[in-house]
């Protein structure tokens, strides 16, 4: 604790500098998906290597067919451990512009509803402040020790709100490089407002775009129903046949890889107090709709689902038209658990489509989507337990371990190209309205995410 003691002292004397610092990056329009903007995407960029080389970093601006990369480094005591942070400073758009409070590129400190004092601004929370907490602990461990308590890497990326294009062919290049002991990944979020957490899973993503086409042309409902086959009716009962009366998915082997989570760690989900009703009526729902017998976050956690995500067909306008479509298309995605296969999955899907077309239809698979695996880092993992600690030792509650329902693509690239587990830590809310007009990123989040990162930081170079 005394070499912690004095960085702690330094992150607190030197807060509102480390505002003043944050202020100055949201300020820059880095939208990604907009090429009307690049020039401000290289100004983060740049922006990023200025700071990250006042610190003592060797840090340097990296060309991409998009938008660069900031890649930095910096040597550690010898035998410590060496890590490399991932953040992106790229943000969304800000549309719709006259739905914010103010100018989404002007920060400032404001007070919500709750009397919270936030930093709003497009970026305070995905990801611009979530980078900085880290930065602002390597600066003030710096600055009391003069040097960082093991050696870091850092790779920020301008595109991960535009699809990350340019991501895997830069870890494919730079890999000897980029190769550390393990990653840390701060764009997630905590369980509420007293309490840290550390991801440990993260489902995996497959997506097919699925026509099923009967006749030549749309018929005439009158002239032609009974006899023909009609491509909604058929794309409706394979549908329905993909789940049994208990939620699960009748997909021939869609459950191999499946594992049951270890009972305690349910218990320790169970602990945290979500329930059905706190999680679904807030949408104005009441009831699970999956596999029966296991909690909420289980399922959004935990299990692999089937959702149609769109369907259309025939006419959908104003007033009425009696028609038999020619065609019915669909979007339909799986999330995906432990170790099931993307690939398997795919074909297992195609299969049981091809089983079910009546003899005069046929199906037609549009582009692929996703095929991403599950990340599940191991529950007894060294690093975790430390981080765990280190994170406890800071929040008025202790850290807890959980799991998200989406994914996050970055860390299936680690493991595939790096060959590197990653420890997720982040301090936003799900109240940061990320993605949404007057984003926000709590004071709190910004400060003790800094003193976070520190302790963490020392825990594991121990």
């Amino acid at each position: 604790m005394a070499t912690l003691a004095p960085v702690l002292d330094s992150l607190d004397s030197n807060f509102d500098t480390s505002l003043d610092r944050l202020f100055d990056l949201l300020r820059i329009q880095s939208i990604s998906t907009d090429p009307s903007f690049s020039a401000e995407c290289r100004k983060a960029a740049e922006w990023l290597v200025a700071d990250l080389t006042a610190i003592g970093f060797e840090a340097s601006v990296r060309d991409t067919p998009g938008h660069p990369m900031v890649v930095a480094h910096h040597d550690g005591p010898a035998g410590s451990p060496h890590v490399l942070f991932y953040g992106h400073y790229d943000v969304q758009p800000v549309d719709p512009l006259n739905l914010w409070d103010r100018d989404p590129f002007d920060p400032a400190i404001d007070t919500d509803e709750t009397g919270v004092k936030v930093i709003r601004a497009r970026g305070s929370s995905d990801d611009k402040g979530q980078i900085m907490t880290f930065v602002e602990a390597c600066r003030a461990y710096k600055a009391a020790h003069d040097q960082l308590p093991c050696r870091i890497s850092i790779l920020f990326e301008g595109e991960e709100e535009s699809g990350s294009p340019s991501l895997k062919p830069f870890l494919e290049e730079y890999k000897q490089e980029l190769k550390a002991d393990f990653a840390l990944v701060c764009d997630t979020g905590m369980w509420d407002r007293e309490t840290p957490a550390i991801s440990t899973g993260l489902r995996g993503l497959v997506g097919e775009e699925l026509t099923i086409h009967a006749a030549n042309r749309d018929l005439h409902s009158g002239s032609y129903g009974g006899a023909a086959a009609n491509p909604i009716r058929v794309l409706a009962k394979i549908f329905a046949d993909m789940h049994d009366e208990t939620g699960r998915v009748t997909i021939p082997g869609f459950y191999d890889g499946v594992e049951e989570t270890p009972t305690e760690i349910l218990k320790s989900w169970e602990n945290l107090g979500e329930t059905a009703e706190s999680m679904l009526s807030p949408i104005g729902l009441s009831q699970p709709s999956g596999e029966q017998g296991r909690s909420v976050l289980e399922l959004v956690w935990a299990r692999p689902t089937a959702e149609f995500n769109g369907i259309t067909g025939g006419y959908t306008g104003p007033g009425f038209k009696t028609v038999i479509p020619a065609q019915a298309s669909s979007k339909v995605s799986f999330r995906l658990v432990h170790k099931q296969d993307p690939q398997k999955i795919r074909e297992a899907f195609h299969a049981f489509v091809e089983e079910r077309l009546p003899a005069d239809c046929r199906a037609e698979w549009g582009k692929e989507h996703g095929g991403s695996p599950a990340i599940q880092l191991s529950y007894d993992a060294p690093f975790l337990s430390k981080a765990q600690a280190a994170l406890s030792d800071e929040w008025p509650k202790p850290a807890v371990m959980i799991a998200m329902g989406g994914s996050i693509p970055i860390v299936g690239d680690f493991q595939t190209y790096l060959g590197m587990e990653s420890l997720l830590v982040g301090f936003g809310l799900s109240d940061d309205r990320i993605h949404s007009p007057n984003e926000k990123y709590d004071v709190e989040s910004f400060r003790k995410g800094q003193r976070s990162w520190a302790r963490i930081l020392d825990a594991l170079a121990k």
